[in-house]
């Protein structure tokens, strides 16, 4: 653990993100902080766990945001989830319960700050039961949006599919082609016809790095199966 982090302190911080670490027993919470634990402060773009590796540990974000995503061979990669504070990583979850290979790999999008928690560490917290209740509440949660992720990419469009990533995110949107290409697992240049297509039906304006919606209901519209380009 990072050495100017002390367990009382840290099950603080912890706790103020996730109030089922609040909740444990503060004798089994502060010694797997003391022995269990690690305090990491990563940049942006930082790798944390990598496709096909074991895991090697129980992450919870204290700031900042990790962007979960599956690989192919050709390169591409699709989104799977997006893990903030108070959240947890159904890949590292599913890792330790199963001592199975991530089936997924983790970047952090911005500056953040986690605690890692081993394996030790994890199964102490998972025995007390209000704790294993959180992590099988998110874990269902996570399971049921995955299953509409899985839904989308087979039955809707792509177009629908990256109308509904347009929204709901304010304008304008300062994000770059090829991360959405990368969140709806396809190449960058589908997208920017796509974008070009909604242009041209005057939904959106395009500068560099930068999405100004002009038309939000008609985006909604397309996103619901309703409407066209």
């Amino acid at each position: 653990m990072n050495e100017t982090a002390s367990p009382g302190r840290l099950a603080d911080r912890l706790g103020q993100a996730y109030p089922a670490v609040a909740a444990l027993p503060a004798g089994v919470r502060e010694q797997a902080l003391a022995t269990q634990a690690m305090l990491l402060t990563v940049p942006a773009g930082a790798p944390l766990f990598e496709e096909g590796a074991p895991c090697q540990g129980f992450p919870m974000l204290l700031s900042g945001e990790v962007r979960v995503a599956r690989g192919s061979q050709g390169g591409r990669s699709l989104e799977l989830y997006r893990v903030t504070p108070g959240e947890l990583c159904v890949a590292s979850t599913a890792g330790l319960f199963g001592q199975s290979p991530l089936v997924a790999h983790g970047r952090a999008t911005q500056a953040t700050e986690l605690v890692v928690l081993s394996r030790a560490g994890f199964e102490s917290w998972v025995a007390d039961p209000g704790f294993r209740h959180f992590v099988f509440g998110v874990f269902g949660d996570r399971l049921a949006d995955l299953m509409g992720l899985a839904e989308a990419v087979a039955f809707q469009r792509l177009d629908q599919r990256l109308a509904a990533a347009l929204l709901g995110h304010g304008s304008p949107l300062l994000v770059t082609h090829q991360a959405l290409a990368d969140e709806l697992g396809t190449v960058r240049e589908i997208v920017t016809r796509l974008l070009k297509r909604f242009e041209r039906a005057g939904w959106l304006s395009l500068g560099r790095e930068r999405i100004e919606l002009i038309d939000a209901p008609a985006l909604r519209r397309l996103a619901a199966g309703t409407g066209t380009a």
